[in-house]
């Protein structure tokens, strides 16, 4: 009921806004926009050739995406479609874009603008392996229906007038304005989807409405989007040689058993049979006013908001006790020699420890941000803009709720059929209630705010035929604060208000859980059993705060550049070039519990970021493009917070616990930036383009591990984990600048109507781009070995390429698409022994979409994405082990878009 009222209430606002902007119409000269760069195209032929010019006009390397039509931005979110971009290749959450890295650089690399205003979007994942709730500086672009933008720019490469930040690239997300568009214009459109992996219809609508009334102008859009996404597979808690004490069958032959006595052998922990499933609600709104008092002057007040809610509950069996590796008594074993090391990929074992868990989550991520602009020609000569904004993006996790039930049994585990995807049987009914007790229940909260304030001048002067002096200043500030809470150890170590210390299930509520193709087993009913302890809706209080993930991170930066650019004529060609510099500030005060106590540090950097950029028509068509710059990228925000963070441990034999320092004294990244690329025109849609890229980058940030005592670390015994002392070993990692490393890089990219067929194949067309990436980077102590390891960078895939096939006549037209990318790392490990790197496995995602033009006005869309159920699979260690695999099914929609 509640989604109904949801859609119904976004239909009523588009129709009724619709209403009053045609009222207006009927009054408006619509008067015709006079902006140099006039977005109105109408196709998805037209939105290629609106891109390549944006591109081909550019100072600095740029690729640009445009809406094929009002209100009509391709793919589910804004992710998909940049995973288009030559050099982008993108992660994925249930099955959609989240966030992106550039020419081979991760996501916290590049800077990302909202209307030209610096923003961060922050969402999570619900899987610990891919960093569940974090605090980077990397964008997850989920956050935004794509429908509500109509052009994205990529650059690539730098310029002193864009804000420092971006090694990777900047991208700017641009929504509609009413003057980019003749006088009254108007928008509806309507999509329903399924998945493969979920039963429920999904709804997606989208509206917009803009007029003009001479010299004022008026727009708003609103998107929603109701998804139900299913997640599914086998995952581990990676591979962990431990010692098998349980006893062994002498069925085991005697080389083998010596193995597993002596500890040689790698386990695979968890051992987990797994389904995510997630309830999606996605509304964003726009609204945009111009006025216009003369051609000299412009004003523009943008508003932008959207907000991001999952409903979320998870369902898994796996194994735990020691380790997690559900080493009860050895029946049966054999494993392989993979690269030296020995993985059991097939064990028997008797008397193990069981447990299934159930676990309900919600969270919601909300964007605010509003700017205002002025564009002013004083004089002929002389030109400003300024621009005021601020933003907020807060992500609250008000509950995570999670409940265990544990028995003993036999489980046998087989990794001989895949690697990647274990078999799991049982010697009992996972299914039946004989045997289970409840093991805990466990309650978590987290909250992340961020917010910014910009305010930007720009000023031009133009030397008459001499060329543009052109020069800015900029402050902005930026605040970072979160904490998360925990409450644990009902009922297994702590009272409840209702059947203290009762552990049977006999009178809680349980259910057969049963989707998993591989498997149904028994499970707690989270709401039932929390309140079958008297513990329903359980609030944590400040009291809860995990003092030592409390920090608050604030910027404030103050810069100014000047930039000298010119168009000259050299052996009869033209030379178009900028060349200018870029002076910045940075005051960082980083607060947070360290040691226990309360600390604020405070520091500040500055420094120079010159560059040079040049474009050289070659001929009418073909021009070579160099770019010369330095640039930076500040460090994540975990990374330069004051805060100690202890983690829990297994209670395994022999543990070394963990503890994770930040870091505020660390240098940002700093690169050196060399492109050059040739690119050759052709009529409508046609280019070809080669480019090579080189950055040199200083400070790299890795991971430094040391194994202390934790009496010599200074903090104090409150924050002891259960089962450690004073004499506990643990290893402390930090983040500490380490070695320059080098980048570099090529990127081809083709586009072409393939117009000299014969008919009707010459409405056919072909857009496709092939990136090659390579760089490393020294990593200290890597998994604890005292070693240090040259490996690549994080977010690296050495390939990527994206391909499109396009046919397009005046009433059909479809398109099939395929994105790849190879395999990357996602984190080196330092003090962790169990592996030494952790990563994704290549990738190749294959989208079709088809529409038909009813009239002029009405036009109906079909899309299926992910054609192929494409798995993702997640390994452990350089020796490539399993740790998680997951396919999300693929999603089918049908819709219609009006334009009125």
């Amino acid at each position: 009921m509640y989604k109904q009222q949801k859609t119904a209430v976004a239909l009523a606002v588009i129709t009724a806004l619709g209403a009053a902007f045609s009222a207006g119409a009927q009054q408006s000269n619509q008067t015709k926009a006079d902006e140099t760069e006039v977005i109105e195209v109408k196709g998805f032929r037209d939105s290629v050739i609106k891109a390549k010019d944006l591109k081909r006009e550019a100072m600095v390397a740029q690729d640009s995406i445009v809406a094929e039509d009002i209100a009509d931005f391709p793919d589910q979110n804004l992710a998909d479609s940049l995973q288009r971009v030559p050099g982008i290749a993108i992660t994925r959450e249930g099955g959609e874009g989240r966030q992106i890295s550039l020419r081979g650089l991760g996501p916290d690399f590049t800077r990302v603008q909202v209307n030209g205003m610096e923003a961060l979007g922050i969402s999570s994942s619900p899987m610990d392996s891919r960093g569940a709730v974090g605090r980077s500086r990397a964008f997850d672009f989920n956050i935004f229906a794509s429908e509500l933008f109509n052009q994205i720019d990529v650059k690539k490469s730098y310029s002193a007038e864009q804000e420092e930040g971006g090694i990777g690239g900047t991208v700017n997300l641009r929504t509609a304005k009413p003057f980019d568009y003749d006088g009254f214009q108007g928008a509806v459109g309507g999509q329903l989807g399924t998945n493969t992996n979920a039963d429920e219809t999904n709804p997606r609508l989208v509206g917009m409405v803009s007029n003009t009334w001479g010299k004022f102008g008026a727009l708003v859009s609103v998107a929603y989007s109701q998804k139900n996404s299913q997640e599914m597979g086998y995952n581990t808690y990676r591979w962990r040689q431990v010692r098998a004490t349980n006893g062994i069958s002498s069925t085991v032959d005697a080389d083998t058993a010596a193995k597993a006595a002596a500890g040689s052998l790698w386990f695979a922990r968890g051992n987990r049979y797994s389904v995510w499933n997630n309830d999606q609600e996605r509304l964003g709104l726009t609204s945009s006013l111009q006025y216009r008092p003369s051609d000299d002057l412009k004003f523009a007040l943008e508003y932008m908001y959207g907000k991001l809610e999952n409903t979320l509950d998870e369902h898994h069996i796996s194994t735990g006790g020691a380790s997690s590796t559900a080493l009860g008594k050895i029946e049966e074993l054999k494993y392989i020699d993979n690269n030296g090391d020995l993985e059991a990929v097939y064990a028997r074992f008797s008397n193990s420890t069981i447990q299934t868990e159930n676990r309900a989550d919600y969270n919601e991520s909300v964007f605010n941000q509003i700017t205002l602009n002025s564009d002013w020609q004083i004089t002929d000569k002389l030109g400003a803009k300024f621009q005021f904004g601020t933003s907020t993006s807060d992500y609250d996790q008000p509950r995570v709720d999670k409940v265990n039930l544990i028995r003993t049994g036999g489980i046998t585990t087989d990794f001989t059929q895949d690697r990647f995807y274990g078999v799991n049987t049982y010697d009992f009914d996972p299914a039946a209630m004989s045997g289970w007790a409840v093991k805990d229940l466990y309650f978590r909260e987290d909250y992340i705010a961020t917010d910014f304030d910009n305010i930007k001048a720009d000023f031009d002067y133009s030397l008459d035929d001499a060329g543009v002096i052109a020069f800015g200043l900029n402050t902005k500030s930026f605040k970072n604060s979160g904490d998360n809470r925990e409450d644990s150890g009902y009922v297994q170590s702590k009272a409840t208000p209702l059947n203290n210390g009762v552990k049977t299930i006999s009178d809680a509520v349980t259910s057969v859980y049963n989707v998993h193709p591989n498997m149904s087993w028994r499970q707690a009913d989270v709401a039932a059993l929390q309140a079958f302890y008297g513990i329903s809706d359980l609030k944590l209080g400040s009291d809860k705060i995990i003092q030592t993930n409390s920090y608050t991170v604030e910027e404030d930066t103050d810069a100014a550049y000047a930039t000298y650019s010119w168009d000259a004529t050299i052996g009869g060609k033209n030379l178009r070039g900028s060349i200018g510099t870029r002076y910045y500030k940075t005051d960082l005060t980083s607060r947070g519990i360290s040691k226990g106590l309360p600390v604020e540090i405070a520091r500040d950097y500055s420094g120079m970021l010159p560059s040079l950029n040049l474009v050289y028509e070659l001929e009418d068509d073909l021009l070579l493009r160099f770019g010369a710059s330095k640039n930076l990228t500040r460090p994540s925000l975990s990374a330069i917070s004051v805060s100690a963070n202890v983690a829990q441990m297994t209670g395994s034999p022999g543990e070394v616990g963990k503890i994770t320092v930040g870091n505020p004294d660390l240098k940002p990244f700093e690169s050196v930036n060399l492109d050059l690329a040739l690119e050759k025109y052709y009529e409508g849609v046609g280019s070809l383009s080669a480019a090579v890229f080189k950055k040199d980058i200083d400070n790299f940030i890795v991971t430094e591990v040391t194994t202390v005592k934790y009496s010599d670390t200074g903090l104090p015994a409150s924050l002891l984990p259960n089962g450690a002392t004073m004499d506990s070993l643990f290893d402390v990692t930090s983040p500490q600048n380490s070695d320059s490393s080098t980048i570099k890089g090529a990127e081809l990219a083709f586009q072409r109507d393939l117009d000299f067929l014969p008919a009707p194949f010459n409405q056919m067309g072909v857009i496709a781009n092939y990136t090659w990436v390579d760089g490393t980077t020294l990593y200290r102590n890597v998994q604890g070995s005292g070693q240090s390891q040259e490996k690549s960078f994080p977010g690296l895939s050495k390939q990527s390429y994206n391909m499109t096939l396009y046919y397009e006549a005046e009433k059909f037209g479809a398109r099939i698409s395929a994105a790849h990318r190879d395999d990357y790392i996602s984190v080196v490990e330092g003090g962790l022994r169990d592996e030494d790197e952790r990563g994704f496995h290549a990738t190749t995602f294959v989208d079709f979409s088809a529409f038909y033009q009813v009239s002029e006005n009405l036009k109906l869309t079909v899309e299926a994405i992910n054609m192929t159920n494409q798995r993702e699979e997640q390994y452990s260690d350089s020796n490539d082990r399993h740790y998680n695999t997951t396919t999300s099914g693929r999603t089918y929609t049908a819709g219609f878009s009006y334009k009125f």
